[in-house]
């Protein structure tokens, strides 16, 4: 791939914000993600968010929930474009792997994200 991939975070209030933040805290990657929020906004408006946030760029969508505006909107926006891909249930763990390994198509980059989000969820035995 010429460029790497683009990360966008769409997430409910200000949760896709924080968690760009803390990427960029832990890995000083500036220009890996970018957060959109549904906040105060209809359908049309988050689509026109998602537009400009991926730019025309190849990207993959990290979602907060899997359903609602954010999903149904970042759903939409894929359609008929094989240079984006959607993940849904973000986590930090799955944006760190993400930021080190886009230099792969985002079907890959989304499955690779998706295993590496999933394996970091667990439930310690004391």
């Amino acid at each position: 791939m010429s460029e790497p991939l683009l990360g966008v975070i769409v997430s409910h209030a200000a949760l896709a914000e924080a968690l760009v933040k803390a990427v960029v805290v832990i890995t000083g990657l500036e220009d890996a993600l970018v957060a959109v929020s549904n906040d105060g906004c209809d359908a049309e408006s988050l689509t026109q968010r998602l537009t400009d946030a991926v730019g025309g760029r190849p990207a993959v969508l990290f979602i907060d929930l899997p359903g609602g505006s954010c999903f149904t909107s970042s759903v939409r926006q894929t359609r008929g474009h094989s240079d984006l891909a959607v993940v849904t249930g973000v986590n930090l763990a799955m944006l760190l792997d993400f930021v080190f390994h886009r230099d792969v198509t985002p079907g890959e980059a989304a499955r690779r994200a998706a295993e590496a989000g999933g394996k970091a969820i667990r439930v310690p035995t004391a």
